[in-house]
């Protein structure tokens, strides 16, 4: 079996990490974002890693479980990794809720950084 591209193994192991922390203790998350990187969350934007882990610790449940269904990665012409994640998440009590999110991974000074993060819930409201 031939090994995967290099952008799948970053992206791969982006996503693995992402939500582990995110589930564990989302706070370890500032790492990965700088004072540039932006966070899109339903519909709201966030820039700078102070906002972004204000937005993070504001959310309101207590515990969270991530389950990835999909993942795509690609390279992009600047030497990114643009990751797609599909998934379903259990927050609380509350129902399983699917989810997307898509991260744009960018190298700085040999490690992995998410320049840019856009999350939304697979909610489907045809009514509106």
């Amino acid at each position: 079996m031939a090994e995967k591209p290099v952008w799948e193994q970053i992206g791969t192991g982006f996503v693995q990490h992402y939500y582990q922390q995110f589930d564990t203790n989302r706070m370890n998350l500032a790492d990965i974002y700088t004072d540039s990187s932006c966070l899109t969350w339903e519909g709201e934007g966030f820039q700078g890693k102070n906002a972004i882990m204000g937005k993070l610790s504001s959310l309101p449940f207590k515990t969270i479980q991530h389950s990835i269904t999909a993942q795509d990665h690609q390279p992009t012409p600047d030497s990114c990794v643009l990751s797609m994640v599909v998934g379903q998440l259990k927050a609380d009590e509350d129902q399983v809720m699917g989810f997307h999110q898509m991260f744009l991974l960018k190298n700085i000074d040999n490690k992995w950084i998410c320049s840019n993060d856009v999350f939304r819930l697979a909610l489907h409201n045809f009514g509106q």
